[in-house]
């Protein structure tokens, strides 16, 4: 145990004026405290570094019982030393961005950790807490039994991807995000999952025999049984393959609006739709005549990207480069809806959750309805309805749809095309639409800056570093105000 040390004053360095047993009573005080906070920043780093090293680990059936062992970076690991060493020098790293999250978000059990840690025998520089220390976090408490599963079975085979929210109080978050990628690695799936106190959200890819198993995992669990079902699964043709890597950590929000959610909370939001009901309130909609003094707004949440290739008829999709930037665009348009009744719709349907609760707490709507599941859902049972084109998915394949409908065009020669590609100028994140046959005459690239870097890089024998310093994200308006 780390012994507190005490701040000693010599009698010159006191000031016989004032009360020198106060002033060394102070100066202990200010010791124990910066010895709390040295104690509080070695414990995250070693909770940290135990939650990851225990979702590196895996089970085995060997003789009527089940064997563990650890995987990462697609190496096996068969004692907890070698796991240690390998998470010590590859991925220090991610525990400590990890070790920051969990000062910034401490938890009841957390805190109570604390104690047994700095009782606990030292464990020195470079190593861990041990793995009964590690199994109070509970994070393979509820993995599904896999042992009767071969594991060719669990990696091939038809796949899938996921997608699924829910809103409900998390008080230990960290314990759920120890838990989900124990699952994810334990079912061989990718994808991401955020984890917050209002909740949980993810998109993971595998194999159907993995995505059913993650789906039982999730509807057993005693923290979501009781707020989630399997309609509120959202699934898609694609597999662990849609996504480079497996994602799971812990943030303040579960889709970042960057509004603070004990001021904008998801109980707050607006009234759900089935897919059904909101069909017929399109319907109605879309038979006014003269649609601009219609009382009923059509509101897509998403960002410019995903509306450009798909979106519902007749909607008012706003120019915005991402969901945080939503709630300054209803700050810029509040007259645009103000005594309206607004149909709001997302991807999956968790956008419109905080989405319609922020512009509910703007006081200016009749009413704010949402459709719930999203387009996912909609596009389930109304497959050739009103939403025109495809739909964009955070993965790499960009974009699914239930239809051949394409309403977007390529950016260099107009046909009609709906295949997004990153930019070919290394390290620029933006999403282009070329078709086959620009792409053959070398117009790979979101815009002409990008191209003459692309050309000067192709060049150059040392690359140069650019991320979105194109004219794309500079001369895009960052919020775009409606006329109305």
């Amino acid at each position: 145990m780390e012994k507190v040390g005490f701040c000693s004053l010599t009698l010159p360095a006191l000031d016989v004026h004032h009360d020198s047993s106060l002033s060394i009573r102070e100066c202990r005080i200010k010791a124990k405290r910066d010895v709390s906070v040295k104690k509080q920043h070695a414990f995250a780093k070693k909770a940290a570094f135990a939650i990851f090293v225990k979702a590196k680990m895996m089970t085995i059936a060997a003789s009527n019982s089940r064997k563990a062992y650890w995987e990462c970076c697609r190496q096996p690991f068969h004692n907890l030393t070698s796991i240690h060493q390998h998470v010590a020098a590859q991925h220090q790293e991610e525990v400590l961005r990890h070790a920051d999250a969990i000062l910034q978000q401490p938890t009841r059990s957390q805190l109570a950790a604390t104690h047994s840690l700095t009782d606990a025998t030292s464990l020195g520089e470079g190593n861990v807490m041990t793995d009964d220390t590690c199994d109070s976090l509970k994070a393979s408490d509820w993995l599904p039994d896999t042992s009767h599963i071969k594991v060719e079975n669990m990696i091939s085979g038809p796949g899938e991807v996921l997608l699924y929210y829910c809103y409900c109080v998390v008080e230990d978050p960290w314990q759920i995000c120890a838990w989900q990628r124990a699952l994810c690695q334990c079912l061989h799936l990718t994808g991401k999952v955020r984890i917050a106190t209002e909740g949980i959200n993810g998109t993971v890819g595998g194999s159907k025999v993995a995505t059913n198993l993650y789906i039982e995992a999730l509807l057993s669990h005693p923290l979501f049984k009781s707020n989630l079902c399997r309609e509120d699964f959202k699934t898609s043709e694609g597999g662990a393959h849609c996504f480079p890597d497996l994602r799971v950590g812990v943030f303040k929000e579960i889709v970042p609006m960057e509004i603070d959610p004990n001021r904008i909370s998801y109980k707050e939001t607006g009234i759900h739709l089935s897919p059904e009901e909101f069909h017929k309130e399109v319907e109605k909609y879309l038979s006014v005549t003269d649609q601009s003094k219609s009382d009923t707004i059509l509101l897509d949440c998403r960002n410019f990207y995903e509306s450009k290739i798909g979106k519902f008829q007749n909607s008012l999709a706003p120019d915005i480069r991402k969901f945080s930037y939503f709630p300054v665009y209803v700050d810029q348009n509040l007259e645009l809806f103000r005594d309206k009744r607004v149909l709001m719709y997302c991807t999956g349907g968790i956008r419109c959750e905080r989405g319609s609760a922020y512009l509910r707490s703007k006081a200016v709507c009749k009413e704010v309805y949402q459709l719930k599941g999203g387009i996912h859902k909609y596009l389930e049972q109304f497959p050739h309805g009103f939403y025109r084109g495809k739909l964009f998915v955070f993965d790499d394949r960009y974009a699914i749809s239930s239809n051949t409908e394409v309403i977007s065009e390529c950016k260099y020669c107009g046909v009609a095309w709906d295949q997004y590609k990153l930019c070919s100028t290394q390290h620029c994140c933006q999403l282009v639409l070329t078709c086959s046959m620009c792409q053959g005459r070398g117009l790979t690239t979101c815009c002409s800056v990008c191209q003459k870097k692309d050309q000067k890089l192709a060049s150059s024998p040392s690359p140069q570093m650019f991320k979105e310093e194109c004219e794309c994200t500079n001369k895009r308006q960052k919020v775009p105000v409606e006329p109305i």
